[in-house]
């Protein structure tokens, strides 16, 4: 039956699919400089390491062969156990439970959903859309039930839910607590959290011998009342944008299959991009045909166009690039305001493998109407930056940070 007949029950609500995508909750990229990319996501951006997990005891992992360090590591900015994931693209290559086409350094695109059913509810409905399958269970570390499959270019998209919280004290779950993990169908229901815990215990474990980060050094920037170690705070993750082969067969898959909604469409150099939201904000994927990286000068490695970084601020924003040029980090100058709609201000740094990362403090809102701002109504960033801005009507109203800063 056909997606946009077919009604479901999600939580008391009919709609199309057995799920509704909330948010994007985490993302990642394979690397070929691992060292230099935990430098850059962690000393220079700022991302907390929560954990690490070692491919070597995969039983995968080719034996006898030196693929540099065989870890992954785990990322956060605030409570979720990851919001950014660095693997190593040497190991990840031989994995056998995903596969990665040459161009895709994307390690993931993970979706949130409201509830253990609607993944479950999920994994049964892309089966019957005849949508690649990667993988059902729940992995560890974040401790996240999830369905991975694939979009039609290969790209891996994750919808979960219940990530891991991390609290006050910076803990993460315990590797002895790992036992929970699952790599198949969960049957529901399933024990809570809080149950979780409590069995833990039970079973003599320290829940409190996890993975603790080591405290910030030179934490001498004034970032509004709050000392860090950089002049800026991360206080979300996204959008992404992805370079396809066709954009319309994307823009079906992540519209009709997934059910994102298409706020507005571009036309640039004769391509067309189209931005789509699961949510108030403008966009949280956007979608580029491929013959426009050389056009804009960014990697042909890779399929992402962009991982967009949202700091806490417009003062933030600023001097997070004179920070990140101190420490000789390369930026892009050549991406023009229509590649994206909905951001005034916003800079584009590349990461030692060249992916690029979007700076950014704003992004329109989307009201209960449905209508995106006119373009003749939005701020344009016209390369003068000045020292502070007049407030749009949806400024400082999306997603609150909960804190705190550091």
């Amino acid at each position: 039956m056909s997606a946009v007949t077919q009604r479901y029950d999600v939580g008391g609500v009919y709609l199309p699919r057995p799920f509704k995508v909330r948010r994007l909750g985490h993302f990642g990229f394979n690397v070929e400089k691992l060292p230099e990319g935990r430098e850059f996501y962690g000393d220079l951006l700022g991302f907390t390491p929560s954990d690490t997990l070692d491919f070597s005891r995969a039983p995968w992992f080719p034996k006898g062969v030196d693929l540099g360090d065989p870890r992954g590591y785990f990322m956060r900015y605030g409570t979720d156990h990851h919001a950014f994931v660095l693997f190593p693209k040497r190991v990840m290559d031989h994995r056998a439970d995903r596969k990665f086409a040459p161009e895709i350094t994307i390690n993931q695109i993970t979706w949130q959903c409201g509830s253990p059913k609607e993944i479950v509810d999920a994994r049964t409905y892309f089966e019957e859309q005849q949508v690649r399958i990667q993988r059902v269970g729940r992995d560890m570390p974040g401790s996240n039930w999830h369905v991975y499959v694939y979009d039609p270019d290969g790209h891996t998209n994750e919808f979960y839910y219940g990530i891991e919280q991390i609290g006050w004290n910076g803990l993460s779950k315990p590797r002895d607590m790992y036992y929970r993990g699952f790599n198949e169908k969960p049957s529901l229901p399933q024990m809570s959290e809080a149950a979780e815990v409590a069995e833990a215990r039970e079973k003599g474990i320290d829940i409190f011998s996890g993975h603790r980060p080591q405290p910030p050094q030179g934490a001498t920037y004034d970032v509004e009342g709050v000392l860090l170690p950089r002049p800026f705070k991360i206080t979300k993750i996204g959008p992404v944008g992805l370079f396809v082969e066709n954009v319309d067969r994307a823009e079906r898959f992540y519209t009709e299959q997934v059910g994102f909604v298409r706020s507005e469409e571009t036309v640039y150099r004769g391509a067309r991009c189209v931005f789509l939201r699961c949510g108030g904000e403008h966009h949280s994927l956007a979608l580029y045909p491929k013959e426009l990286r050389r056009l804009l000068g960014l990697s042909e490695h890779s399929t992402c166009m962009s991982f967009g970084v949202e700091l806490g601020s417009y003062k933030q924003l600023r001097e997070s690039i004179g920070f990140l040029k101190s420490h000789s980090v390369r930026f892009v100058d050549a991406i023009p305001p229509e590649l994206y709609p909905g951001i005034d201000y916003s800079a584009f740094a590349l990461d030692p493998d060249g992916h690029c990362i979007q700076l950014y403090y704003y992004m329109e809102q989307i009201g209960w109407d449905g209508r995106v701002r006119p373009a003749s109504e939005r701020r344009l960033a016209n390369g003068e930056w000045p020292e502070a801005l007049e407030p749009l009507s949806d400024t400082y109203v999306d997603q609150v940070f909960q804190g705190p800063l550091g």
